[in-house]
């Protein structure tokens, strides 16, 4: 089993997700009393989401390519970002370490292909419904059409995932919001739903909508396993 690095606490919530999920995969996978390998380097949220905010991403590329190579120094033979947004960062990240990185994107993409959808919507926070990190290797690299909610949406649904979600809190209110956005999407032609932040699967899940949410922190986790059970490091890494 390859040990794997973990950069959580984008919230500390969903961390314990990513770590609840990759144990029980794991286990189920394997039986008895196996459990991951894992170093988890936690960051402090505040400190984060006041950079997204300043737009200063040189300074969140900074940070997290120092914790990575903290954390392939202490032994950690991929890495795992527990956050979609945060994967803004991949590509500057793997020019510095030597180590793969397990990136959602791709892991996601290739479970949409696995059910021949080629036209899906993409929820998320602000920075990955607008910026195009992930949009544009889902298209460029992966040759799917991406649809996001219309600029208020977008809005609503970033307010919902950092003033309520990454806080714990499931409003009723907010759910007929994310299952009206999602009605509209798929009105626009979306076969599918990323649900591209970890926190999203706390208020919508497939029962509630007519087409197939794809979540990627259960992708990502799955991915994980695969890469840390096996020689061959596969395509999607």
């Amino acid at each position: 089993m390859k040990l794997l690095g973990l950069i959580g606490g984008m919230n500390w919530q969903s961390t314990i997700e990513y770590y609840t999920t990759i144990n029980e995969i794991l286990n189920e996978r394997l039986g008895k009393n196996h459990s991951a390998k894992l170093l988890l380097y936690s960051v402090d949220f505040e400190e984060i989401i006041t950079l997204q905010m300043q737009n200063d991403w040189d300074m969140i590329i900074e940070e997290i390519i120092k914790i990575c190579k903290n954390l392939e120094k202490a032994g950690a033979e991929g890495i795992i970002i527990c956050s979609n947004t945060m994967h803004l960062v991949v590509e500057d990240l793997e020019k510095e370490i030597s180590i793969p990185v397990i990136n959602v994107i791709d892991v996601i993409a290739e479970r949409i292909k696995k059910e021949d959808i080629k036209s899906v919507g993409l929820l998320g926070t602000k920075f990955t419904m607008k910026e195009n990190f992930y949009k544009n290797r889902l298209r460029n690299k992966h040759n799917l059409k991406i649809i996001v909610p219309r600029k208020e949406d977008i809005d609503i649904i970033n307010e919902i995932i950092y003033k309520e979600l990454a806080n714990g809190k499931i409003n009723l209110s907010s759910k007929k919001e994310i299952k009206r956005i999602i009605r509209e999407l798929v009105i626009s032609g979306a076969e599918g739903i990323i649900l591209g932040c970890t926190e999203l699967p706390m208020i919508i899940n497939s029962s509630e909508v007519e087409v197939p949410l794809f979540d990627t922190l259960k992708e990502h986790m799955s991915a994980a396993i695969e890469f840390s059970l096996t020689k061959n490091e596969g395509k999607i890494y």
